[in-house]
């Protein structure tokens, strides 16, 4: 948020105003000092402090209270939020902006606790669309609804025949539409599958309106255009909740270059209250971006220096790859991504900077994915390299087998993942793989005992976006209901000071930032998140009662309780 927007959350601190320093001492001029709190650094070599001080956007001192007649001093804003806990800025290293404004400007069905209550929002919000046009929703899912499946068209068809519907699953790879959505579309049961995705069909051959995947682009095709207003409407939402949600940066996962200009217009008309490190996504934009290059920021708010690919869908639909079919399905999920299109990009990526992002989940997408990194590093040899260390990505790698577990270290490939999908999917996916595959799934301790870094995110809009769940999930890999099961391997949790890490120095190490950000050190971007309670030390149950207290970004106060 831009400094003319400061001064509002500045009033709702106390903060401590003293005036001179004695003879002997000097105080050290200071925008901003923090006193009276624990301080949790994520520096290995001091892992706690107990004073901080920020000037202009940096960080000039953290360390001991013994300092404190150097900064509690002059004209220094000093700030006691005693019972209050600061870490390092947390950063949320997968999530989609524009997808977090919509889900709170639009019809918003992530919640629903039923089918039947999920319906009758749509019903309630059907009531204001005019006959004609269309009526979208996103954030549905059925993994703990008593009714147990998917919605269907005829219930769809019940709700509106005049007005087209199309109701986007939760995790972005699946979409329920009513019959006249179908019928715009051209969608009958002659049409063909595309490459990449599946029309769902009844016994009769029929389609049934679900579509997965790249078949969900028949009709979104369709769909009018929102106006670059609503688009940026939609940033400036997304922005704003994920500062008051604590993060202080988002790292977003896939979107058009469009959304990149509207965010230079937020960044030069108000500022932008949140760092924001884009991909962008396949398609026309990630070949232009190929030719051009890292887009970066001397202020390190607006940054875009990669591009996200996709290889497969995901497990709760039933578009995610694996080797073996789903146990209660008749495919094996399916690869979105052709290798011919695929490894010239790769091959470029490596020659040009451009960093590689890949959405992966079921173990036969991610030993693909794999395999085209290889071959791609393999093709460039690193004296054609604009950078050594490509630090390429998988998103999600929920699903791998040990084999290329031990790949993911060798190849020096992160893995992006988001410790919230555990807890949501334990409570179908031993349906849809079985047990023993639960073995590969979501094996962060395992992969950080490899060495392979891992970064934290939440992917929001299709989860919730609160960086306590995710903390909360990475150790103890329960529900927030504190449910599971003994097939969900609680020996693949995370400590808390490597759940800090996966959200804040491993994260930053993610996208290049280590050296700028990360951890709570001299010199460094003063990006802070601060509680109500310590998340290293309360009981695991106490961790969603912790409040944001405060969100820091660059030493401004961009959220304030």
């Amino acid at each position: 948020m831009g400094g003319k927007h400061i001064s509002k959350y500045i009033t709702l601190i106390s903060f401590i105003f003293l005036t001179g320093c004695s003879d002997e001492e000097v105080c050290i001029e200071s925008d901003l000092v923090f006193l009276n709190n624990t301080i949790y650094t994520a520096n290995s070599d001091q892992p706690k402090a107990e004073l901080l001080a920020i000037k202009d956007d940096k960080i000039i001192y953290v360390g001991s209270a013994s300092q404190v007649n150097s900064y509690d001093c002059g004209s220094n804003k000093v700030s006691s939020l005693e019972s209050s806990f600061i870490y390092p800025g947390f950063i949320d290293a997968h999530a989609h902006l524009k997808g977090i404004g919509y889900r709170e400007l639009n019809l918003n069905l992530q919640g629903a606790e039923s089918l039947k209550s999920m319906l009758t929002q749509v019903k309630i919000y059907s009531n204001q669309v005019k006959t004609g046009e269309w009526i979208i929703g996103r954030g549905w899912i059925e993994k703990k609804w008593p009714e147990a499946r998917f919605p269907t068209l005829g219930e769809l068809d019940e709700i509106s025949r005049e007005k087209p519907i199309a109701l986007e699953r939760a995790d972005g790879h699946a979409i329920i539409v009513n019959s006249l959505a179908l019928k715009l579309a051209g969608i009958d049961r002659n049409t063909p599958d595309p490459i990449g995705g599946k029309i769902d069909k009844d016994e009769q051959g029929e389609p049934n309106g679900v579509l997965i995947d790249k078949a969900s682009l028949l009709v979104e095709s369709i769909i009018p255009r929102r106006s670059s207003s609503d688009e940026k409407k939609a940033l400036k939402e997304g922005l704003n909740r994920t500062a008051k949600m604590g993060w202080t940066q988002l790292q977003d996962a896939g979107s058009p270059l469009s959304d990149f200009e509207l965010l230079r217009e937020i960044q030069k008309e108000e500022g932008l209250p949140i760092r924001i490190h884009m991909y962008v996504s396949d398609g026309e934009d990630a070949l232009e971006f190929l030719e051009k290059g890292p887009i970066l920021d001397s202020e390190h708010m607006l940054t875009a220096r990669g591009i996200k690919l996709y290889a497969d869908g995901a497990i709760g639909s039933r578009g995610a790859a694996f080797f073996e079919k789903y146990d209660d399905y008749e495919t094996k999920g399916f690869l979105i991504f052709q290798k011919k299109e695929t490894m010239p990009k790769l091959i470029k990526a490596l020659i040009k900077g451009i960093q590689i992002q890949t959405h992966a989940i079921g173990d036969l997408a991610n030993r693909v994915t794999l395999d085209w990194y290889e071959e791609a590093f393999n093709s460039v040899e690193p004296a054609n390299r604009m950078i050594m260390d490509p630090r390429w990505r998988i998103e999600h790698s929920q699903n791998i087998q040990p084999i290329d577990q031990k790949r993911f270290a060798d190849l020096a490939v992160i893995a992006s993942m988001q410790p919230s999908h555990a807890i949501g999917d334990l409570h179908f996916a031993h349906e849809r793989l079985g047990i023993e595959r639960l073995n590969n799934a979501y094996t962060w301790r395992s992969l950080i005992d490899l060495g392979v870094l891992v970064a934290g995110g939440s992917d929001a809009p299709v989860e919730i976006g609160d960086p306590r769940i995710e903390f909360k999930a990475a150790i103890g890999r329960k529900d927030l209901d504190g449910y599971y099961q003994d097939y969900w391997n609680l020996d693949e949790t995370v400590t808390r000071d490597e759940a800090l890490y996966m959200f804040t120095k491993w994260a930053a190490y993610s996208v290049f930032e280590e050296d700028i950000k990360g951890t709570l050190e001299v010199g460094k971007l003063a990006d802070l998140t601060i509680f109500s309670k310590d998340l290293m030390t309360i009981p695991e149950e106490e961790i969603m009662s912790s409040e944001i207290i405060m969100t820091v970004v660059g030493g401004k106060i961009v959220y304030s309780q």
